[in-house]
Parts: C-alpha cells; sequence; structure tokens
C-alpha cells in the first residue's frame, strides 16, 4: 500500500452533468466508469462533488452511494447560470494540497478552462494532476495543462445512445396494398446508428510515433527504456493518449504487437511486467537504407545526383509501408544523414539548387 498513488478527486458536477446531457444525446452522468478508471491508478481518498443541488436532486443518491462528499453552492436568485462552484473547489483543491502531502495525485473533473491556472499550480507544487471532461464541452485548453486527460465518453462502462434519425414524413398515395404499405414501412425504419462512436485511429502512425519516442529516451537518457517509462512519456506529449482508441487493451498488448511488426524489440525489464523496449538495431533499418540508396542510384543515373525533395515518395513508390517514423527518425532528413553517416549515400546542401543533393555510394 505504501506504494500507491494517493488520488483526490474534485468534480465540477454541473460542467460534467449538463456536457454529458447536451452533447451526448441526453445521457446522464453516471459517477461509476470515472471511479472504476481512477481504481486503476490508486487509492482515492478524497470524494468531493460540488453544485447547487437543487438542481441535481436524483443524482445526490448516485453519488452518495459512491461515498462522494457533496459541496452545497446555492446560486443566487437571478444571478447568471455560470457555475459558481469553480473558485470554491480552486481553494480547496490548493489548501488540500498544502496540508496533505501524501497525497501524489489530484483529478480535476471538468472541461472548463478556467481549472487551467489551477492544474499549473498543482502541478507546481509536484503533484501529478488528470482531468476528466465530456470530449465536445472540453476546452482545448485544458487537457494540455494535465499530466493524463481522460475523456468519460471513452470511458469503460459509459453507454452512449446512438443518434436517432429523423423520420420522413411519408407522401400520400391512394390506396396502397396492405402489402406495400408494410414494405414502405420496412424502408422507412432506420438502421442503428453509432455516430459518436470514435474510429479506430491509424495504427502505423501510433507505430511511428512509438518509434520516434523510443529513440528519443535512448538519446537523452542512454539507458534502458521501460515499458512504464514509454508509457508515461507518450501521455506527457499527448495527454488523452490512451491505447484503448487503438484497439489494444493494455499498453503491453500494443507493444508486443509492434514488437511482432518489428518497430520495437522487448527484453525482460527490471520488474516483472515492465519489459524493457528498444529499436531493432539492425533488419528493417539496414534494409531501409538499401532502398534509399538503389532510388538514389535509379534517379541519379551514371554521373548525377538525386534531390531530396520528392525522394520519400519515390521511395514508398517501391515500398508502400516505408516511414521513416519507425525507424525512430524524426525527419526524413534525420533518416537521410543517417543514411550518410553509415556510408550508404553522400549527401550535400547544393545552394544553386536550394536543395539536399544525395548520390549513391559504393556497397
Amino acid at each position: 500500500m505504501d506504494h500507491e498513488d494517493r488520488i483526490a478527486l474534485f468534480l465540477d458536477y454541473e460542467n460534467l452533468a449538463l456536457g454529458a446531457r447536451d452533447h451526448r444525446g441526453g445521457m446522464a452522468f453516471d459517477f461509476r466508469p470515472i471511479a472504476d478508471a481512477l481504481a486503476e491508478r490508486g487509492r482515492v481518498v478524497v470524494r468531493r462533488a460540488y453544485a447547487d443541488w437543487s438542481y441535481f436532486d436524483e443524482d445526490r443518491r448516485m453519488l452518495t452511494r459512491s461515498h462522494v462528499e457533496l459541496i452545497e453552492i446555492p446560486q443566487r436568485m437571478g444571478a447568471s447560470r455560470k457555475n459558481a462552484a469553480d473558485i470554491k473547489m480552486a481553494v480547496d483543491a490548493v489548501e488540500l494540497a498544502f496540508e496533505r502531502d501524501y497525497i501524489s495525485t489530484f483529478v480535476i473533473c471538468t472541461g472548463d478552462s478556467d481549472f487551467t491556472p489551477l492544474v499549473h499550480k498543482l502541478r507546481e507544487l509536484n503533484k501529478r494532476v488528470i482531468g476528466v471532461g465530456v470530449e465536445k464541452s472540453t476546452s482545448a485548453l485544458l487537457p494540455p495543462a494535465c499530466d493524463e486527460f481522460l475523456y468519460y465518453d471513452r470511458l469503460e462502462g459509459v453507454d452512449i445512445p446512438p443518434t436517432r434519425a429523423r423520420r420522413a414524413r411519408p407522401a400520400r398515395v391512394p390506396s396502397p396494398e396492405p402489402q406495400q404499405v408494410e414494405q414502405e414501412q420496412v424502408e422507412q425504419e432506420p438502421e442503428p446508428q453509432a455516430a459518436v462512436e470514435e474510429p479506430v485511429r491509424d495504427v502505423d502512425t501510433l507505430a511511428g510515433l512509438v518509434a520516434q519516442t523510443v529513440a528519443g529516451l535512448q538519446g537523452s537518457s542512454g539507458g534502458e527504456v521501460t515499458a512504464s517509462t514509454l508509457k508515461r512519456t507518450l501521455l506527457r506529449k499527448d495527454p488523452t493518449f490512451s491505447e484503448s482508441d487503438y484497439g489494444f487493451r493494455t499498453f503491453g498488448e500494443l507493444l508486443r504487437h509492434l514488437a511482432k511488426q518489428n518497430v520495437v524489440e522487448l527484453a525482460e525489464g527490471p520488474a516483472k511486467g515492465d519489459p524493457e523496449v528498444s529499436l531493432p538495431e539492425h533488419g528493417d533499418r539496414e534494409e531501409a537504407f538499401g532502398l534509399l540508396r538503389a532510388v538514389v542510384q535509379d534517379l541519379a543515373g551514371a554521373d548525377g545526383a538525386a534531390a531530396l525533395s520528392g525522394l520519400k515518395n519515390q521511395l514508398r513508390r517501391a515500398r508502400p509501408d516505408f516511414s521513416e517514423k519507425k525507424l525512430g527518425y524524426r525527419s526524413f532528413l534525420q533518416f537521410c544523414k543517417a543514411a550518410a553517416t553509415s556510408g550508404v549515400v553522400h549527401l550535400e546542401w547544393n545552394a544553386d539548387a536550394d536543395d539536399y543533393l544525395l548520390t549513391p555510394q559504393a556497397s
């Protein structure tokens, strides 16, 4: 238990409940998916929700059953409907950060950009901050400020109602046969649509991001890169990152898939369940260098040179799955410089051509 993260949870309840209702087909907010997601990340020791609870009578029981402390913030008569809980919630969070050193993680459940300064202050106090918000009602400023951001809509256990298609009014026809009426009704009946379901993201793009991140970690630290370190780094680059968006149940399953694709190599790490991740030293990289030499040789001819501009497209014509990012390079120019360092090609800037020129080197 000593190694568990202690978590303090703060819910801007009006923002979450109204965001779910207005942007997700009138769905009712359910706290359980958030509780389950946080249970996987540590021990929640503080649970507080802020709202004028006279507007959320039915939600009180649901939150009370989950041991959430309800903080009453009454709205003044005739006052703006702007959420009045913001200041109280921010003050309580900062106060708790100073008073409870053992709390390592703060979860701020809101999509309101007004809480961005609170997130910055908590991180300045060496606290990890996880944000939770409804995707379509979350400000673009908030997720990048957090260490990790969870979209409520994507959490396991959130049932989003399907979008209902509007049915057109049927045109009047003279005395149709019963069988014809039945057929028309069948044709008008809309098929169930899950318009809100997110498409599976491009795994190839993810493979490039992972390889590039591993290469960067190896270059900066010079030591081993574990799966847990890699996951934390990916979350720092994109706090909304989640392997489930790409169809994988766990991060380990994602890494095993990339290992089969020869994007990364896995080896036993310092702790069980936390393998070491590295880039293949040979194989695909040497093959890619050979492909570059062959394409440059074809384009350059006997005594000429090939320009860097457009060269990547030529490589993809010869090998459609080519990607320098899968090999750990941030750009195609960096890949070509690595090939030049290995003696595969000669790379030189040409002022007249205003471009880099490549010439093949002897094998």
